[in-house]
């Protein structure tokens, strides 16, 4: 009975866990934003989604920047999880748990959009010096 049973539920959990592991598909993304102006200013980016062999050119907006004069910009890289197709990286990004973290010069964030996909990522800054905080990131495909 043991037996017929064991034969029953290992491949029925295996499909389950091999099902999981599609849904909880990761990729690489990276971006750049940059923020030009007086106090007052303009921001946003481009990047890239790499998933499953492809590449996949984004729009950034939605970033909050400190106070800057002049030119300032920051470059990102990192994972992303949950993706079950290249459209669900669309979307405006929350922190989840402490927010973005600053050590050294370089901040890492997590992030997660209303589809679940989950952002980590890390990153450093070149030109002035501005605070970026990546919670409200919007992020688009590009056409």
């Amino acid at each position: 009975m043991r037996a017929a049973f064991a034969l029953a539920v290992v491949p029925a959990a295996a499909s389950v866990a091999g099902a999981s592991a599609a849904m909880a598909a990761s990729g690489r993304i990276e971006f750049r934003i940059a923020r030009a102006g007086l106090i007052f200013g303009l921001g946003g980016g481009t990047g890239a989604l790499l998933y499953k062999g492809e590449r996949y050119p984004l729009r950034i907006g939605g970033v909050s920047f400190g106070a800057t004069i002049g030119v300032s910009s920051a470059d990102f890289v990192g994972r992303v999880r949950n993706l079950k197709r290249p459209g669900d990286i669309e979307g405006t990004y929350s922190a989840i748990g402490s927010g973005v973290a600053v050590a050294g010069g370089a901040a890492v964030a997590r992030l997660r959009n209303a589809r679940g996909v989950e952002l980590e990522v890390s990153g450093r800054q070149a030109g002035f010096k501005f605070s970026v905080d990546l919670s409200g990131l919007r992020i688009r495909l590009k056409d």
